[in-house]
């Protein structure tokens, strides 16, 4: 007889000696934040910014910096949920050597998990960088310049463009973390998708690698995803109280 969703995903997270936490949108919806295109999410309410429009309009950037600046998009500034408090749990007991994250809203590290094991595909927007030398801007150190005067955020080194440290659309995509996330899928033996629609690629494409390459494929999102035929566990489950439940007897 098959044991209850809890107890299955349970018995996924107890076999598993070197896991890799795969995250979308939907793990941190809980907490606030808009998913992009489910109705009501951030791409219904505004148009993308693409990076081409970013670096060549005086018009965009502004319109780019107005947005981060009054919170339009709701990407940062919530907490940490159940289903991220749980990710940070397993990270911690060793379970887990990486979280692969689509998700730009710093709500992991928030969590407790630290920086040298989140690997975020898509940025963080939380901070800025410079698109020229790279360098690292709070946004609090650019707010006054743009909200009280206007003034359009530049490196305070170098005088380039600055932007906020997410991949946008039409920017390429950065070359490390991507090669951190192939390594870490090809060594996990539990690949564990947490609220990822599955349709962004070439993120969406570890899930099917690690499958390929031997690993477990376990699903946790609200919608059916287009790997859910070559998954070993669906669960169509809210994450925060599913993922808890499961981990109850975790040792």
């Amino acid at each position: 007889m098959a044991g209850t969703d809890a107890e299955e995903l349970g018995d996924a997270l107890r076999k598993a000696s070197r896991m890799v936490v795969f995250t979308g949108a939907g793990i941190s919806t809980a907490s606030g934040i808009p998913d992009f295109r489910s109705p009501g999410g951030v791409w219904s309410r505004m148009k993308p910014i693409y990076f081409e429009e970013f670096v060549g309009s005086e018009a965009k950037r502004r319109e780019a910096w107005t947005r981060v600046f009054t919170g339009a998009a709701g990407w940062v500034g919530k907490e940490p949920n159940a289903g991220h408090h749980a990710v940070a749990r397993l990270v911690a007991s060793g379970k887990a050597s990486a979280v692969i994250t689509q998700n730009v809203d710093n709500l992991h590290q928030a969590s407790g998990v630290t920086d040298n094991q989140i690997i975020e595909l898509h940025g963080n927007a939380s901070y800025a960088t410079c698109l020229a030398c790279g360098l690292r801007h709070e946004l609090e150190e650019l707010r006054p310049a743009f909200v009280e005067r206007g003034e359009i955020p530049v490196c305070r080194a170098c005088g380039e463009l600055v932007k906020t440290a997410t991949i946008s659309f039409g920017q390429q995509m950065p070359e490390e973390p991507m090669l951190r996330a192939e390594a870490e899928t090809h060594l996990s033996d539990l690949f564990l998708v947490l609220g990822s629609s599955l349709v962004v690629r070439p993120a969406a494409l570890f899930p099917a690698k690690a499958k390929q390459n031997g690993a477990r494929l376990v699903i946790v999102n609200r919608d059916e995803t287009p790997l859910d035929d070559i998954a070993d566990l669906v669960l169509h489950k809210d994450i925060g109280p599913m993922l808890t439940a499961a981990m109850r007897d975790l040792n």
